[in-house]
């Protein structure tokens, strides 16, 4: 997507009219439209503004993706009672059906003993608390998944 692009969608994600990113920078709406529509590029201060009116940051803005920011939205709004409610294995075996029939091939406890070491490791070595430690080893399991997708 262009910076015009991002902008615009930033903005529509906002609910600012045109007039009203306009008065709040003090330029034109005609300022804001070409922008948006990369006729012309706003200055460096002026991002660094459109940033903060819109609640990103300036690499954000930049690089804004309407889905991704969307997803981030709900997950910031998603308390933990809720979260707790949701069947993740279910919704999620929906795009990966390996997760609705895995428990009947794996031998879970083998590999859940294996994990549960790393985890109690991590707690040990750095202080994590157990939800740190897990969610390091999650991080851990993304690069080893990311390793193994660029392999020939």
């Amino acid at each position: 997507m262009s910076l015009g692009n991002n902008l615009f969608h930033a903005r529509k994600k906002s609910g600012l009219s045109q007039e009203e990113v306009a008065g709040k920078l003090g330029v034109s709406r005609q300022t804001i439209s070409k922008w948006e529509l990369d006729e012309t590029l706003p200055d460096i201060c002026q991002s660094k503004k459109l940033a903060n009116l819109y609640g990103l940051s300036l690499d954000e803005l930049i690089a804004f993706d309407i889905d991704v920011k969307e997803i981030q939205d709900i997950i910031d709004r998603t308390d933990e009672a809720v979260s707790e409610k949701v069947d993740w294995t279910k919704a999620w075996s929906k795009k990966y059906p390996v997760l609705a029939t895995y428990r009947n091939e794996v031998d879970i406890q083998e590999y859940a003993a294996g994990l549960d070491r790393m985890v109690k490791d991590l707690e040990r070595k750095y202080g994590y608390s157990q939800l740190d430690a897990f969610l390091v080893l999650k991080d851990i399991l993304a690069v080893v998944w990311g390793n193994q997708k660029n392999r020939p």
